[in-house]
């Protein structure tokens, strides 16, 4: 027999929401957080319990947001209404960030049930020249001169005019504020995207006392990490700085370029903080006579020494990244196209690149890979290839055991990640992909020449 826990008279709330009464309970009522309506209420009934508030709203959107904080979800019959009316309504009661929680939390991502579910398109004849998001799914695109922003619910949208011809490095600091840069312009840029203004300009004194350019920008939780090179290209480093008040904190990575020495002329142009490790990914590649090369590197940014380096020549990346939940390198070759990985759990001077793919022989002077995008969510690895997108998923054998080998005298594990189908036929193909994000519940895709993001997204949870 189910036993049903008593709930005293005295625990009991009564509210009037539009002429219609709703019963629940104090606990549920502080479970919304301190700066809310519904903590007012619960402290007016505690002074006087005999006292029914009336509020004067919709009483069904309020029975949503009640059965939200008994959950913590909101109901499946919240579909019937439209998005914009229910962000507004949790306004008013002060709980927008539950609301956000429950619609576009990243922990309700399903990859292996997105489907293409949205175009959103841009103002102008600009394509998307790189995409950014937040965590819970709010989307800022740079296309041509401009920034459109969209906020997570995807509903409204706003652009603003920067000062760059053309923004190539771009990084979501928040909903309203974007750092953003350009490799033909001097300065990092922090971007008010409300009101449309430049709240401050960062710059790397290099020796040269030379303009520098933004090749890459990322962030940690109390961080912000930029790849400057000198506009003469003569030097390059990676400057931190404290996420909020903006100010300089160390200087890692610093190279001054003497003579031919090719391998400290290649600036990072992607950084990738890893949160479980403490260390920052900055990768970059140069293409020469001889073919691509490049490196990847791990960084102890409160020392400001490097713990890991691979240097890539036979079949460098076109992309690279982290996955701080799998403890993996993983990048795509830019001569294969191929995906392939290094395990975190061993790293050491002798690592090689584990293909996850059909191994595809590098065919020489042909690029299979070039322009190819790889990047990680959850536990699941998203590849590009020309229009379509390859998922793959680390497969855990039955007996939760890996086997191990031996390679160049290091004992790995063997690692087996598959490939798997993703989305409908009708969603698949198209022109090449150029970007790829994710943020909240959501994949963000953008397409060579199409003025226009895609969003893919799990189709029992959208509204």
């Amino acid at each position: 027999m189910v036993q049903i826990p008593h709930i005293s008279d005295s625990n009991i709330v009564t509210i009037n929401v539009g002429g219609q009464l709703f019963q629940t309970t104090k606990q549920t009522l502080t479970s919304a957080g301190p700066k809310t309506l519904f903590s007012r209420i619960n402290d007016a009934v505690s002074i006087s319990p005999l006292y029914t508030p009336f509020v004067d709203r919709d009483p069904e959107i309020f029975s949503l947001f009640l059965s939200l904080l008994r959950t913590g979800n909101i109901p499946s019959k919240a579909k019937s209404f439209d998005v914009q009316d229910l962000i507004q309504e949790s306004k008013f009661y002060g709980i927008e960030k539950l609301l956000i929680d429950s619609l576009s939390n990243p922990s309700q991502f399903e990859p292996f049930n997105l489907q293409k579910s949205l175009i959103l398109p841009l103002n102008g004849r600009d394509s998307a020249s790189v995409i950014s998001t937040t965590r819970y799914g709010s989307l800022h695109v740079a296309h041509g001169s401009k920034i459109t922003s969209f906020q997570w619910s995807l509903r409204r949208k706003s652009t603003v005019l920067t000062h760059f011809t053309a923004v190539d490095s771009l990084l979501a600091i928040s909903p309203s504020l974007a750092a953003a840069g350009a490799n033909d312009f001097s300065g990092l840029q922090i971007i008010d995207l409300e009101n449309g203004v430049v709240k401050e300009t960062l710059n790397w004194e290099n020796v040269t006392r030379s303009g520098s350019t933004v090749q890459a920008i990322g962030s940690g939780p109390d961080q912000l990490f930029t790849s400057f090179e000198s506009s003469r290209r003569n030097s390059n480093s990676i400057v931190v700085y404290d996420l909020q008040s903006l100010k300089p904190v160390s200087e890692i990575s610093h190279n001054e370029i003497f003579g031919a020495n090719i391998g400290s002329a290649i600036p990072a142009t992607k950084l990738q903080w890893l949160n479980g490790y403490n260390l920052l990914m900055a990768s970059g590649s140069h293409s020469g006579p001889s073919g691509v090369n490049g490196n990847v590197r791990l960084w102890d940014v409160r020392s400001g020494n490097l713990v890991w380096e691979m240097t890539e020549k036979v079949d460098c990346f076109a992309d690279v990244a982290v996955s701080d939940s799998l403890s993996v390198i993983f990048k795509v070759g830019v001569n294969s196209g191929e995906a392939s990985y290094v395990d975190m759990r061993n790293l050491c001077d002798k690592n090689e690149w584990m293909c996850v793919g059909d191994k595809r022989k590098v065919v020489n002077g042909k690029r299979e890979g070039y322009g190819c995008k790889i990047e990680t969510q959850g536990n699941h690895v998203f590849c590009t290839k020309g229009g379509d997108v390859e998922l793959w998923s680390e497969v855990i054998m039955g007996n939760g055991k890996k086997s191990s080998i031996i390679r160049e005298g290091v004992l790995v594990d063997d690692r087996i990640f598959k490939k798997n189908l993703m989305g409908r036929v009708k969603d698949m193909g198209g022109a090449k992909i150029t970007n790829l994000s994710f943020g909240g519940s959501r994949m963000f895709l953008t397409r060579k020449d199409q003025q226009c993001v895609e969003v893919w997204h799990g189709s029992s949870r959208e509204l």
